[in-house]
């Protein structure tokens, strides 16, 4: 298979069949958390339930100040990278393009500078909350494959994308392919990996606040 055959396979029919795992996938996963349920709740509620599960939400993506003073390179590590990942998955023209395609519509771009800006942050921010998770006995003994294969399955598509940007290590249509295979497995491990929490962690936050709220407790 040529680099061109390969880049073909890889834009083509591997990215339909990607792309049906992970919508498959995140629908498997809000079917078997949804249908989980809950008790019924028969006291009487002493604050509405929506509003506060809504403020809870949007309050927990800020980090506790106690947080922040016990682990400041998680937190602001991990910020650097949520931001400049989204920046570059959201922002780059080409993906837009790409979106486009899928979903009928787009948005505008940032201009390439500040996209290459925002996946080296990205990746330097992965790599240093790696080095810190290594380096730290607690978080070491607790991490496992579970928590290393998301590392690398986000990973990889920033180091691709950025060869592929760079025109760097393999020629353009080979590191294009390698490209987008990686974020093929990406989109496939995505629903059945830790990764996941992108979308549940909002439910959570949701859930603990409207749970709270309804017993007049603050989240």
């Amino acid at each position: 298979m040529t680099a061109v055959d390969f880049l073909a396979f890889t834009r083509g029919p591997l990215f339909d069949v990607a792309l049906i795992i992970f919508i498959a996938g995140l629908a498997i996963r809000f079917v078997e958390i949804l249908v989980l349920g809950r008790r019924r709740d028969f006291s009487e509620p002493r604050r509405g339930g929506f509003g506060s599960g809504l403020r809870t939400m949007f309050s927990r993506t800020l980090p506790e100040t106690g947080t922040m003073k016990r682990a400041p390179t998680t937190v602001v590590a991990g910020w650097v990278f949520h931001i400049g990942f989204l920046v570059t998955l959201l922002l780059f023209v080409p993906h837009i393009e790409m979106f486009q395609a899928v979903l009928g519509f787009g948005w505008p771009g940032l201009p390439t500078p500040i996209i290459d800006f925002a996946g080296i942050l990205a990746m330097v921010a992965m790599v240093v909350v790696l080095i810190n998770r290594l380096r730290n006995p607690v978080m070491r003994f607790l991490s496992g494959f579970g928590d290393y294969l998301p590392w690398l399955l986000t990973f990889l598509p920033l180091i691709t994308g950025w060869l592929v940007f760079h025109r760097l290590l393999l020629p353009y249509p080979a590191m294009l392919g390698l490209h987008i295979l990686s974020v093929e497995l990406l989109m496939i491990l995505f629903p059945f990996t830790k990764l996941m929490h992108t979308f549940t962690a909002f439910l959570a936050r949701y859930y603990t606040g409207a749970a709270f709220g309804r017993k007049g407790v603050q989240s």
